[in-house]
């Protein structure tokens, strides 16, 4: 009877050498897998079960006294950003013309649909009776405020921070798409503690300053 296996390793030698570079292979991957955790913990590769923080905020917006009796609609458009600012990772500023950000948490939403979803409620808690909504849906406003982020940042001078917000606004009246008002809004706060946690709450305080100046505006605009 002829042995199978040794007539083919005889005949076939360059399969029995695959046959070992395969062997010696999967013996390599055996010991990638076992040093997982030690280039892990050396920092090559990421821990995956790190959780990343999501902040939000909850302006505290100045009320309105005796607020108008208003009749028409408001659309609040979400505000135009530069890439540095356009993202959902909270930027910092240490030097001049250099955006950094902040490793260990992210807003809760890209920062335009952020402060867009809180000024609307800002204008809905402080401006009852007016009817005010997104460009999104599909509404026939009477108005619409346009906006642009301008700052939204923590800056840092030495050892303390503060947390930097400027709005430009233009109050449009519609169907005409005519400019009745233009308005600035800009606050600076600093930061209430240690870490992320404490600028977070200045950039809390700096937005409730910038969105009682554009409801003040948008009230003072003339209804034309």
């Amino acid at each position: 009877m002829i042995d199978h296996t040794t007539s083919f390793a005889a005949t076939s030698p360059i399969k029995s050498i695959d046959r070992r570079r395969l062997l010696a292979g999967i013996g390599g991957l055996s010991v990638l897998a076992g040093a997982g955790p030690i280039l892990s913990a050396c920092g090559i590769v990421p821990e995956v079960n790190t959780p990343l923080n999501l902040y939000s905020v909850s302006p505290k917006v100045a009320p309105v006294d005796n607020p108008p009796a208003l009749t028409w609609q408001l659309v609040v458009a979400e505000p135009n950003a530069g890439a540095d600012l356009g993202t959902n990772r909270i930027a910092l500023s240490r030097a001049a013309n250099r955006i950094e950000y902040f490793a260990e948490g992210v807003w809760s939403d890209a920062a335009p649909a952020m402060v867009q979803a809180k000024l609307i409620e800002a204008f809905e808690d402080v401006v009852p009776n007016l009817a005010v909504g997104r460009d999104s849906a599909g509404l026939k406003p009477d108005y619409i405020l346009q906006s642009e982020l301008r700052d939204f940042q923590a800056s840092y001078a030495g050892t303390t921070s503060e947390a930097v917000v400027r709005i430009t606004a233009k109050l449009v009246k519609m169907p005409e798409r005519r400019i009745v008002s233009s308005i600035s809004a800009e606050a600076r706060k600093p930061a209430s503690g240690a870490g992320l946690p404490g600028v977070v709450s200045a950039f809390e305080a700096a937005l409730g300053d910038v969105f009682s100046q554009l409801i003040a505006g948008v009230l003072a605009a003339p209804q034309t």
